[in-house]
């Protein structure tokens, strides 16, 4: 990706190139704040062999032409006029074969080239050309440099006045031009990634492979360069790209660890280090492992990945759903509701939690020793159970139980108003704000108090057809303590109803239908649109876009969080408002770009949850469970959490043993110098975990590497070299144990990655694609029943039922073969199907069956197995094998979606997702993109319909079964 600027014109061009040669030419309309499509197009050739040491692509400085680096002995020229738009491009031929890097140099009359290249004799030059544009071709550059530092492949460019190009090597820094030669010696080291600092070029920094960052001046009089100086600043992570931003802040994208924002500091720190880390963006890449654990035991996988390299390796625990960090609890049995009260309206934090239960309510404050203790507020009625508590105004609290409403002084906490249930009814459900209480009592009896200075005003009493089962008058209007709308739900019709304050007119009646009645009901607001949220007593929500002007509800959906009856209450975090739905399966409702979005909580069963902002533990939840009470914090609000375990060492391989709850990783440690030569022994050692101790039991030599090990059978299958071992485990005369070989099978490349499966074994060859081996008992002889007999070159493999075989080769394919069982001929027999075919557009390598969401046993969509997959790119993908009918239905949806949506500069999805590699290119079958599907639920409500008319399915139904997708991961 390039920005260019078109002859200093205030517009930005971004030119991208993707994988199989295409291109596109995209500006930035700042109106609009869109990209638009300039122009794109295809540039590969029919000849040419692609280069060895990837693709180049470069822009002139003064926008004239765009250069790409794509086959040996070619480069292709894209000229373009000042207003972006590309002219034909054209081939010239380029002498040098083994190009490291070529840069476009500034200052030049015509646009000009630096090559940087390797000779047959693998010594280093440097060579200038100009394009002419008139005759499409170069042209011999101004300057040339030969016999330069044999680790030498980076150019920097540098602009005008000095113009000229730095040569970057692993012993030496040059500055070559016209006219100067410059040369300084440097530490060992190679050179990843730069960033200019000053725009005429007189400063650069410079990030190597073990994460130290340098600084690197040209000194210079006027135009004249002098001489070259480095200093050390600081370590960061391995940089990929620097960016200097502005004021000593600069961005390190890092392909190996985490990007950082850093601060480039005048003084040193007590060690010596110019660098302050400001802030670090999570990067999983590349993911080498992973394993699938249930740490938690609660039926939720996390995901624990080998990722980074070199020193930025690390162990990242990657879990959904939102975690609660527990600060204080304390054992409490039956609590039947939480409220947290203030002892002043204006008060920043929290002082009381009351607690109520079935007979009695008790009120916990917290002591100067930071810890819980029972208080008491006096004008409370302690001895029965209250039904709602809220801060009300004029530093009041207010208490509603079974017979009564208490307006009590928070300061003094005498009570100061009280009003009484009608003789012969008791007040079955309630709410309040800091100005209003509604209540409900048996008969269907709605009433409507309203708040003053020690007053409890009765406004409006109605008569309702059916008893109220839940109430709500949360503030979502200007006034935070003033409602405009109250939420009844019913029982018996089952319906959720909208009235108008003060005077309860009812404006909407909205059937829920089924047969389980509104638990729940709450008025919310996020990201500025108001929300009706309805809570059912089997676990489903439904939520409601609402017109706070007009009461009507529209946008109905429904989702299923748990299984038993929820209770939803507001909170805030980072001062956004969130809703947390309590039940057997907890879930924080949140809106991110105007869309709701669920994120289960990491905890068993939540009976009543309420915020606790208190001084000792700020920003927390008040969380009843079974027979306990726990006040903790919340995790961020998103998605997916990540924890990081640094290693500092390059983790290859992991596994999980759930019995003793350990973890066994393989590492390739840093060497500390570069004269240390790698060491490599083909062997297999066995271990014995002792009082968290490794202990060797036996070791087995192999006649070449150890590409993978199973167990299998009670036995050990390995992959060595070109042959798949098997192992058993014999006891020796004096008691030790060792490996000793049953037999094997010959007839592989290099098996390199195994899955097993009761007798089967499915192996992932270098080149040969897949192949299905059995192991037979009684010949103790394992055979090839069957293979696939394209060449894929594979990256992982992994069985997902008896008969279907998922591969991923090294061209960014996912590909599903199959066991032909129903073949008439062995011949026929022996060939694996191709069933399905995919580009990922991402190297994969590591399938694994799991998942990382909490599924609903009951559920449709807690059938659909999935496996979990991790990339190079640091991409945690899944896959979901779908029952036919939804497949089908999902095909026709993707279809309806590529009409509508349209890529990035204009590039074909079909074509982006079509399986492609050396030999041929097809299109993609049995596979589906669930990232276009699920863009479904991003479009405006227009284009929803757009696709709703050619499904020929309402928009509510596609919303219904897309987000059930959203629910698989």
């Amino acid at each position: 990706m390039e920005l260019f600027r078109p002859h200093g014109e205030a517009q930005d061009f971004l030119f991208i190139a993707t994988e199989r040669y295409k291109f596109c030419v995209l500006q930035w309309d700042y109106e609009s704040s869109e990209l638009i499509t300039r122009a794109m197009g295809d540039v590969s050739d029919r000849i040419g062999r692609p280069t060895d040491n990837g693709q180049i692509g470069i822009i002139d400085p003064d926008c004239r032409v765009i250069g790409l680096h794509l086959y040996d002995g070619l480069f292709k020229v894209i000229p373009f006029d000042n207003k972006g738009q590309l002219n034909e491009a054209f081939n010239i031929r380029l002498e040098e074969l083994q190009v490291l890097d070529i840069k476009f140099l500034y200052g030049c009359v015509k646009p000009t080239i630096a090559v940087l290249y390797q000779d047959n004799k693998d010594a280093r030059h440097l060579k200038t050309y100009e394009i002419s544009l008139k005759d499409k071709e170069f042209v011999e550059g101004p300057w040339s440099q030969n016999n330069l530092d044999n680790g030498a492949d980076l150019l920097i460019p540098v602009p005008s006045p000095l113009c000229g190009v730095l040569i970057i090597g692993e012993e030496t820094i040059v500055y070559c031009s016209a006219n100067a030669f410059k040369a300084i010696p440097i530490r060992p080291s190679i050179t990843k990634a730069y960033g200019r600092v000053d725009l005429d070029g007189s400063r650069y920094l410079l990030g190597d492979h073990a994460g130290l960052i340098h600084l690197l001046v040209i000194t210079h009089e006027k135009e004249k360069v002098t001489g070259l100086k480095i200093e050390l600043l600081g370590e960061t992570s391995i940089a990929s790209s620097i960016s200097y931003l502005d004021n000593a802040v600069v961005f390190v994208g890092s392909s190996y660890g985490d990007s950082q924002l850093i601060k480039l500091n005048m003084q040193p720190d007590a060690k010596g280090s110019y660098v302050e880390i400001l802030e670090k963006y999570v990067n999983l890449g590349p993911i080498v492992d992973f394993c699938v654990v249930d740490l938690e035991r609660q039926g939720q996988g996390q995901v624990v990945t080998c990722s980074g390299a070199y020193k930025d390796g690390s162990l990242r625990i990657v879990r959904n759903g939102i975690g609660i960090n527990e600060q204080a609890s304390v054992e409490l049995q039956g609590i039947k509701g939480m409220w947290s009260l203030k002892s002043s309206i204006d008060e920043a934090f929290d002082t009381f939690l009351v607690v109520s239960f079935i007979s009695e309510t008790r009120i916990l404050a917290m002591n100067i020793e930071d810890e819980l203790e029972e208080t008491e507020i006096e004008g409370f009625s302690s001895q029965v159970q209250t039904l709602f508590c809220h801060d009300a105004v004029y530093n009041q609290l207010v208490q509603v139980t079974s017979n009564s409403v208490r307006l009590v002084s928070s300061t003094t906490r005498e009570l100061r108003n009280k009003w009484d249930a009608p003789a012969g009814f008791a007040v079955n459900v309630a709410t309040a704000n800091a100005s209003q209480v509604l209540l409900a009592t048996g008969g269907g009896h709605l009433v409507y108090l309203e708040i003053g200075d020690g007053t409890l005003t009765e406004v409006k009493h109605v008569l309702l057809e059916y008893e109220v089962s839940c109430l709500d008058i949360n503030p979502i209007g200007d006034n935070p303590n003033h409602s405009q709308l109250a939420a009844v739900g019913m029982w018996t019709d089952i319906s959720v109803r909208i009235f108008v304050l003060p005077d309860l007119t009812l404006v909407t009646k909205e059937q829920l239908g089924g047969e389980i009645i509104p638990r729940s009901v709450l008025l919310c607001s996020f990201e500025g649109i108001s929300y009706l949220l309805c809570a059912l007593g089997d676990g489903h929500l439904l939520s409601f876009q609402l017109d706070t002007s007009s009461g009507k509800l529209r946008d109905r959906k429904k989702v299923s969080l748990g299984t038993q009856p929820i209770t939803l209450r507001t909170f805030s975090s980072k001062s956004a408002t969130h809703v947390f739905a309590a039940s057997d399966r907890p879930a924080v409702i949140y809106s991110n770009n105007k869309k709701l979005l669920y994120s289960n909580v990491n905890l068993k069963e939540v009976s009543h949850m309420c915020p606790f902002n208190s001084a000792a533990f700020p920003d927390s939840l008040a969380i009843a469970r079974e027979g306990e009470l726990t006040i903790g914090t919340i995790d961020a609000i998103q998605k997916l959490h990540i924890r990081t375990i640094p290693i500092g060492e390059h983790a290859r391989r992991i596994c999980h043993q759930e019995q003793t709850r350990t973890f066994a990783i393989c590492c390739l440690r840093n060497q500390p110098s570069a004269e240390e030569s790698e060491m490599h022994f083909g062997r297999i050692l066995v271990f014995i975990v002792e009082e968290g101790r490794l202990q060797l039991i036996t070791e087995k030599e192999t006649k070449g590497a150890v590409y993978s090990l199973n167990a299998f059978n009670g036995k050990l299958l390995a992959a060595i070299n070109q042959k798949i071992q098997l192992y058993k485990w014999m006891l020796r005369d004096d008691g030790t144990r060792e490996l000793q070989s049953e037999c094997g099978h010959h007839g592989h490349i290099l098996a390199l990655y195994v899955q097993t499966r009761g007798d089967f074994i499915v192996v992932g060859d270098l080149m040969k694609s897949i192949s299905l081996l059995i192991y037979k008992h009684e010949e103790g002889a394992i055979e090839e029943r069957a293979r696939d007999y394209n060449a894929n070159w594979m990256s992982a493999v992994e069985i997902l039922d008896d008969d279907i075989y998922l591969g991923a080769d090294n061209c960014f394919n996912l590909f599903t073969v199959k066991k032909n069982n129903e073949g008439a001929t062995d011949e026929e027999r022996a060939r694996m199907e191709v069933v399905g075919e995919y580009h990922i557009g991402e190297f994969v390598n590591r399938f694994r069956h799991g998942s990382l969401v909490m599924r609903l046993p009951d559920s449709e969509i807690g059938q659909i197995q999935t496996v979990i997959f991790g990339t190079v790119s640091g991409m945690i993908g899944v896959l979901a094998s779908l029952p036919q009918e939804q497949y089908a239905f999902l095909e026709k949806l993707q279809t309806s979606l590529r009409k509508v949506i349209k890529g990035v500069g204009g590039l074909s999805h079909e074509q982006w997702r079509s399986f492609n590699n050396e030999k041929r290119t097809a299109e993609a079958k049995s596979y589906l993109d669930g990232d276009l599907i699920e863009s479904f639920l991003d479009l405006s409500r227009g284009k929803m319909e757009e696709v709703s008319k050619g499904m020929d399915v309402q928009v509510e139904e596609l919303c219904k079964r897309v987000e059930e997708l959203t629910r698989l991961h």
